[in-house]
């Protein structure tokens, strides 16, 4: 393999000062759903964010989007699925993870444990703990395609007054 040199200003492009990063409590139909509210910070890559205004840090993600999800407890994201793997690293605090297609399967990660979601396999995430606490999403591939939410979330979430558009970006118009 041949190596590759790279000056100061193009490295400096492929870092994220995490005092910079600028989440976004509405990155998907489901943030305002009682109990899933979070912030989301876009690290490397878009990941499957449904907030257009939405820019991650890093753009170049070439087979891989960095996700971090910051959460008070007892919240986190509602059950959906990806068309790719999904690993979750718990980074400070209790993660419950749970899947099925009613989410009747759990288990809680500590601070550091990780696991892999195979891709399609309805998954939600909350916070476990006490306190405030962070969780890292990495999603496969360089696109990661689009979020596909349970039904009852996106009856949910269009009392909240969010749905999606044909493309699977997020916008106002439900119920609310």
């Amino acid at each position: 393999m041949n190596t590759v040199e790279i000056g100061m200003d193009e490295m400096l492009r492929r870092v994220a000062r995490f005092k910079d990063l600028r989440p976004s409590r509405k990155a998907f139909v489901d943030s305002l759903i009682p109990g899933h509210e979070r912030e989301i910070f876009n690290v490397i890559g878009r990941g499957v964010t449904e907030d257009t205004s939405l820019s991650p840090a890093i753009t170049d993600a070439r087979d891989f989007n960095l996700t971090l999800v910051h959460a008070e407890a007892g919240k986190g994201a509602a059950l959906h699925a990806h068309p790719t793997v999904e690993v979750f690293m718990a980074l400070s605090g209790r993660w419950s993870v749970y899947w099925g297609d009613r989410g009747e399967h759990e288990i809680v990660l500590e601070q550091w444990d990780t696991i892999s979601m195979p891709p399609g396999v309805m998954r939600g995430f909350r916070n476990a703990g006490t306190a405030d606490g962070y969780l890292m999403a990495i999603l496969g591939g360089t696109d990661a395609g689009h979020v596909t939410w349970a039904p009852q979330v996106l009856e949910q979430a269009k009392d909240t007054g969010l749905i999606l558009d044909a493309e699977g970006n997020m916008v106002t118009g439900g119920r609310k």
